[in-house]
């Protein structure tokens, strides 16, 4: 059971085991930096409403990273014992002195670090009972399989529960921890009709448990998603509007997120290379990152490195406003880290006040994409070409679900040939976005 008491304790308790880490790598080399995450938690299975599995974990990860001159080390270990300690450290420092020496490695910028980490209200804690989550996981199941007699299977309900606690410290002296929480519900069915069958799934997540969807609507929306996908047909090969659904417009953005990192820009393998105060979204668009939002699905006070996170313009009227720079491709580039070590955080994307019904009137003939599917994105060309699924719409109503096809096109025109985006947002994630209406793309069909 997780009492807030306990969560303190264990907090210190970790914070204590990195500085006794760094000071005996202060022995052996000059600078180092250390973090220690630790997941406790629990996955619930159940399948006809019976339950089917309950996986217990407790998962330690210590990462020691130390600067032997201007030669990097890093090792890992699962174990917090002293004797591991020790020997994790000693192993990186070895490892450190077969690396070459790289001018721009070393620890984060001390004015850049998270000395006083912020409380981001990430953490709700629940008794991980075995009972309350095999009845949610079968609830949403019962409910998908009651919804509709054409419902025959159902691959089954899932609950997690998980509790992570970050302790992170380095040779400048910062010495932090945070804690957050992760819930989850999802089913997943089968429904059969002439002889075909279709799956699909639904789910909800949030930091605190009283902020999931009920089981019931999960049952719901995964019965009313895969019963729209039956009797689908292909297209024939065309050029189309796309309209993305929520859900599915945040990849497009995450792979902005890729195209924009330090680490591809100094490797100059990506396609935005030289696109920086450039515009590469229509001038209606603009990318707000904000780390702080209280319960926030991708807030953090600080990165992998201990570098405070800040709000950020990150597309500002189309024009991309900055790079996600972390310590080592910022002193590549010649800029500083902005925080951007492991992630992105919150990004909130303009929209315009249509719904998504009106999204497909304004589309009025064309493709919505509802599933995605396979890698097919090349970050140095900004090719896209993926599966997808969907619904096929003439006359701004939808005519029927369409399957086995593929969209292609370049994201660099994609990006720029946005026409809308609508006020139904996608909030289950670190981008926060409404369904993207896309002018044009290829459609390859039979």
């Amino acid at each position: 059971m997780h009492h807030t008491h306990d969560i303190t304790q264990q907090c210190n308790s970790l914070k204590e085991t990195v500085n006794h880490a760094l000071n005996i790598a202060h022995k052996y080399s000059n600078t180092a930096e250390i973090s220690i995450t630790k997941t406790i938690g629990i996955t619930i299975s159940t399948r006809y409403g019976n339950l089917e599995n309950v996986e217990f974990n407790n998962n330690t990860i210590l990462k020691v990273t130390v600067f032997c001159g201007q030669k990097k080390g890093s090792a890992f270990s699962s174990n917090l014992h002293e004797k591991t300690l020790t020997y994790t450290i000693k192993h990186a420092i070895d490892i450190a002195t077969y690396t070459s020496l790289d001018p721009y490695s070393g620890i984060a910028d001390k004015e850049l670090l998270s000395f006083n980490a912020m409380h981001l209200d990430l953490c709700h804690p629940i008794n991980l009972d075995t009972k309350l989550g095999a009845n949610l996981a079968a609830i949403s199941e019962q409910t998908a399989l009651k919804y509709d007699k054409r419902i025959i299977y159902t691959e089954g309900g899932k609950f997690s529960s998980s509790l992570t606690i970050k302790a992170f410290g380095n040779s400048h002296g910062m010495l932090q921890s945070y804690t957050s929480t992760q819930h989850y519900l999802c089913c997943s069915i089968i429904a059969e009709s002439n002889g075909i069958m279709e799956q699909n799934y639904a789910y909800t997540l949030s930091r605190s448990l009283n902020d999931l969807r009920s089981p019931e609507w999960v049952g719901t929306e995964c019965a009313k998603r895969t019963l729209a996908q039956l009797h689908s047909k292909k297209l024939k090969t065309m050029e189309s509007p796309i309209l993305f659904s929520a859900d599915m417009a945040t990849s497009l953005f995450q792979h902005l997120a890729t195209a924009i990192h330090g680490d591809n820009v100094y490797r100059k393998t990506t396609f935005l290379l030289n696109s920086l105060k450039t515009q590469i979204f229509p001038n209606w668009i603009s990318i707000e990152e904000y780390p702080h939002i209280l319960k926030g699905w991708g807030s953090a006070p600080f990165d992998n490195e201990g570098v405070q996170t800040k709000n950020r313009t990150i597309i500002k009227h189309g024009i991309l406003n900055t790079w996600l720079l972390n310590s080592y491709s910022a002193r590549k580039i010649g800029l500083k880290s902005t925080g951007h070590a492991n992630n992105i955080y919150n990004w909130h994307i303009s929209y315009k006040n249509y719904n998504f019904s009106e999204l497909v009137k304004l589309m009025n003939r064309g493709l919505i994409v509802t599933n995605i599917m396979g890698q097919g994105v090349n970050i140095i060309t900004g090719d896209y070409s993926k599966g997808v699924s969907g619904f096929w719409v003439e006359n701004g109503n939808i005519q029927y679900p369409v399957h086995e096809i593929t969209i292609a096109g370049n994201l660099r025109k994609m990006f720029y040939n946005i026409d809308s985006i609508g006020c139904d947002i996608e909030t289950r994630g670190n981008i926060i976005c409404g369904s993207v209406l896309i002018s044009s793309m290829m459609i390859a069909g039979i």
